[in-house]
């Protein structure tokens, strides 16, 4: 097939039975007609496609589209192994009404667990009722959780309903459950164990039924030890912890969250990005995030703003502003949590070789390498190199 001297392929007729020109010159000069309307219809897609696509250039990562096999909850995205442990455990529980405590560093998404546990129980088809103790005023705090009369106080001109009364049948969320003011932490205590309360203004008890889910990302045990947190209200939200590693100890997630928040925010802006560059994706990895997977989605929102053509752009400034960090040890123990290799893809293949496709472990490929699991698993992903392959 032929347009404008462009040769776009072949069309391949085969007959049975002996050829014969009188009985087949109308199927081929019909066929040639199909043809020519076939080859116009390719040259006219490939050209819109040069136009309004990126060329594959070297040093580029084209950007995925599809995150259905990392989606692992709502919300959240990830490969890492600490990830999937983390959903499971939290799916674990959501079968249970256990009170669960949620830990992690600011910006981990630890609401976004909480959401995950309320999906997961038999609780899914009433309310999440979701409040930041941070953000309440200490005068307010006992009316916003078991609501008030009218005329319970100034300003109280009509009777209003508390969280847990609006959670019930469904799950409260409390999130920075640190800040819990001292004088309503026996208040708290009351309802979980009585599982009834009192609004301001009346001294009638209100019974309810709430599933309680709390996150803090302080250490509640030194509290309890400066008596800033009562000992019995900590063990009883200490039923079931779960924990969410920082990203810099998945650093493998790293590379789907930025697909996943550069494709994400694109839709919004109404944007077309279709790559990121290979020494963008390399700094980013490197840097250890400590605001998390909130900073990273910001960071990619900015680069995003900025970038104009097929490219997500990161600035020079950008790349200065994480790479002055990016070399710089977050201690665990005395322990450097990440470090900096140079390794290249034959490296990797024949360590995945040696190692019969076993990544973890004494005799793993990351052993072999003197690296991380999650190092390399990351890196394994940006050479689109599987472990299955060398199983």
């Amino acid at each position: 097939m032929k347009f404008r001297n462009f040769h776009l392929g072949h069309i391949v007729y085969a007959w049975k039975v002996p050829f014969s020109v009188d009985s087949e010159w109308e199927t081929l000069e019909l066929l040639e007609h199909v043809s020519d309307r076939i080859a116009i219809s390719m040259y006219s897609f490939c050209r819109h496609f040069v136009q309004h696509s990126v060329a594959p250039v070297e040093g580029l990562i084209p950007l995925k589209r599809s995150f259905s096999k990392y989606k692992i909850a709502e919300g959240i995205v990830a490969q890492s192994e600490q990830m999937h442990a983390l959903i499971a455990r939290a799916n674990l529980v959501a079968q249970c009404d256990s009170t669960v405590l949620i830990t992690g560093e600011t910006g981990t998404g630890k609401e976004l667990v909480a959401r995950a546990i309320h999906d997961s129980s038999q609780r899914k088809d009433n309310k999440l009722v979701k409040m930041n103790c941070a953000a309440i005023p200490e005068s307010l705090f006992e009316s916003e959780l078991f609501g008030h009369e009218k005329g319970a106080f100034t300003g109280a001109v009509a009777k209003r309903k508390g969280r847990f009364e609006e959670a019930n049948l469904g799950t409260l969320f409390l999130d920075e459950i640190g800040d819990l003011p001292l004088i309503q932490q026996p208040k708290l205590l009351r309802v979980l164990q009585e599982n009834e309360f009192e609004r301001l203004g009346k001294n009638h008890s209100v019974a309810v039924d709430v599933r309680l889910v709390v996150a803090t990302n302080v250490d509640l045990v030194s509290r309890v030890e400066k008596k800033a947190f009562r000992s019995d209200l900590y063990y009883r939200l200490n039923i079931f912890p779960i924990e969410v590693p920082p990203l810099r100890e998945r650093k493998g997630d790293i590379p789907i969250l930025v697909h996943y928040f550069t494709h994400k925010l694109s839709t919004k802006f109404g944007k077309n990005i279709d790559y990121i560059s290979g020494p963008a994706m390399e700094a980013i990895m490197q840097y250890d995030w400590p605001g998390n997977v909130r900073q990273l989605r910001n960071f990619v929102e900015r680069a995003l703003i900025l970038s104009t053509g097929g490219v997500l752009t990161i600035l020079d400034e950008q790349l200065a502003e994480i790479g002055s960090f990016s070399h710089k040890p977050v201690a665990a123990n005395n322990q450097t949590r990440y470090q900096k290799v140079n390794i290249d893809r034959d490296l990797v293949v024949q360590a995945l070789k040696e190692s019969n496709g076993i990544v973890a472990g004494n005799r793993g490929a990351a052993a072999k390498l003197g690296i991380k699991r999650t190092t390399l698993l990351s890196r394994m992903q940006r050479m689109g190199i599987d472990s299955k392959d060398y199983l």
